[in-house]
C-alpha cells in the first residue's frame, strides 16, 4: 500500500497540533516494520520543522524553504503547483490530506481520507473575520473524501449534524501526545505556586474569563501566580484587561520556549487549567497529566471524552464555576493526588502508535 500527505500542513504550519498529528501519524505508520505500507509526504516547499526528526522509513519529497515573512502565500501556491506532479509520479493508494482545500492534488485514481478535527468555525463564527474561507473549505473536502476520521466522538457527532454526512463514512481516531519527559530545564523554583494555561488565548480559548475567575477570588490571586505558555506575548487588550481587574503585572506571566521548557513547567505547576469553550480533542491535558499536574478542564465537546475522570470539570461560560473549580483543587492536597493517579490510569488509552494502528485499520476498509 502507497500512502502520500499532502502538502498542506507542512508547507504552512512550522509548529503546531495539526502538523503533529500529521508528522507522528506518518512517522509511525513508515517505521511500523508489520505495517505493509510506504509512506510519503509530498510537499515541494517545506516549512514544518518536526519533519527533520523523521524516520529513515519515511520518504519525504520537498525541501526546505526559508523563515522569511509573508511567503506563505507563495509558498502555497508553489505547493499547488508542484504536488500533483510528484503524485501522478508516485501513484499513491491512498492520499491522507492534511488541511482542508476546494480542491483536492490527487491523481484520478487514487483515494481520499480527510481528517476532521472540529466543528469550531461552523459554532463559533464569530471568532473568525469575514473574510475566513475555513468553512467553504472544509465542506468540499469533506463532500469529496472518500472516508474521515474524526479525532472524538464529539467532532463525529457535530459534523454528522452541521453538514449531514453519513455515519458509515466517518470513523473517530483519538490521538496521541508527544511531550518527553526525557528532557527537562533546570529551573529554580518558581517565586510563588502557579496555575499554568497553555496555548492560544483568544476566542473559543477563553482565556480573558480564567483572568477574571482567578481575579475574583483573593485565595487564588494573593497566593498563586498565573503563568500562561505560548501563544504569542499578551497583547495591548490584555494587559489592560490584567489592569483592570487590579492584578499586579508581576503575578501574569508569559513564558514562550520549547517542549523542554513546558514540559518543567507542568512539573512545577499546582495545576493545570484547560478552559476553551470547544476543543476537537484537546492534547495538554493529556500532557500535562503525562508529568503529574492534576488538570481542571471544561466540561464541553470532547473533554470530557478525553479527560474521563482523570479532571475537575467546570462550566466554561460561568466565572464562577471556573473560580470554584480553581480555588478546590489548589486548596485539597488530596485531590490533586487522586487526580494524578487517575491521569496515569488515563494515559494508557492514548498514544500514537495505538493512533496509527486504527489509521490504517481505515485505509484497508477504504481500498476494500
Amino acid at each position: 500500500m502507497r500512502i502520500a500527505f499532502d502538502h498542506q500542513i507542512f508547507g504552512w504550519q512550522r509548529f503546531g497540533g495539526i502538523s503533529r498529528y500529521f508528522f507522528e501519524l506518518a512517522n509511525h505508520l513508515a517505521k511500523d516494520p508489520n505495517q505493509p505500507a510506504e509512506c510519503r509526504i509530498v510537499c515541494p516547499v517545506l516549512v514544518t520543522d518536526y519533519l527533520r526528526q523523521a524516520a529513515p522509513a519515511l520518504q519525504v519529497t520537498g525541501m526546505y524553504a526559508p523563515a522569511i515573512r509573508r511567503t506563505g502565500r507563495i509558498y502555497r501556491i508553489l505547493n499547488r503547483m508542484l504536488a500533483p506532479f510528484f503524485l501522478r509520479r508516485w501513484r499513491p493508494d491512498i492520499l491522507h490530506e492534511t488541511y482542508y482545500s476546494q480542491k483536492t492534488v490527487a491523481p484520478r485514481d487514487c483515494r481520499i481520507v480527510l481528517t476532521v478535527f472540529d466543528m469550531i468555525h461552523e459554532l463559533y463564527p464569530e471568532y473568525y473575520p469575514s473574510w475566513d474561507t475555513t468553512r467553504k473549505e472544509k465542506a468540499a473536502a469533506v463532500a469529496r473524501a472518500d472516508h474521515i476520521i474524526c479525532i472524538s466522538e464529539n467532532t463525529r457527532a457535530d459534523l454528522i449534524r452541521l453538514l449531514q454526512v453519513p455515519k458509515e463514512k466517518t470513523s473517530v481516531v483519538h490521538l496521541g501526545f508527544s511531550l518527553s519527559n526525557d528532557s527537562l530545564v533546570n529551573l529554580p523554583p518558581p517565586r510563588r505556586p502557579f496555575i499554568l494555561f497553555v496555548g492560544l488565548r483568544a476566542g473559543y480559548k477563553n482565556f480573558n474569563r480564567l483572568l477574571q475567575a482567578y481575579a475574583s477570588r483573593p485565595k487564588l490571586r494573593d497566593s498563586y501566580d498565573l503563568v500562561a505558555f505560548g501563544g504569542g506575548s499578551f497583547s495591548a487588550q490584555e494587559f489592560a484587561l490584567i489592569q483592570h481587574l487590579n492584578l499586579d503585572p508581576g503575578q501574569v506571566h508569559h513564558v514562550g520556549g520549547a517542549d523542554a521548557l513546558l514540559g518543567t513547567l507542568y512539573k512545577q505547576a499546582t495545576l493545570f487549567v484547560y478552559p476553551s469553550l470547544y476543543e476537537g480533542f484537546g492534547i495538554p491535558p493529556l500532557e500535562a497529566m503525562s508529568f503529574d499536574c492534576p488538570v481542571a478542564c471544561s466540561n464541553t465537546s470532547s473533554m470530557p471524552e478525553v479527560v474521563a475522570d482523570a479532571a475537575i470539570l467546570f462550566d466554561p461560560s460561568d466565572t464562577e464555576s471556573i473560580a470554584d473549580s480553581l480555588e478546590t483543587l489548589c486548596s485539597d492536597k488530596q485531590l490533586r493526588a487522586e487526580l494524578r493517579q487517575r491521569g496515569h490510569k488515563r494515559l494508557e488509552a492514548f498514544s500514537w502508535h495505538r493512533c496509527a494502528l486504527e489509521t490504517m485499520s481505515i485505509y484497508k476498509k477504504v481500498l476494500q
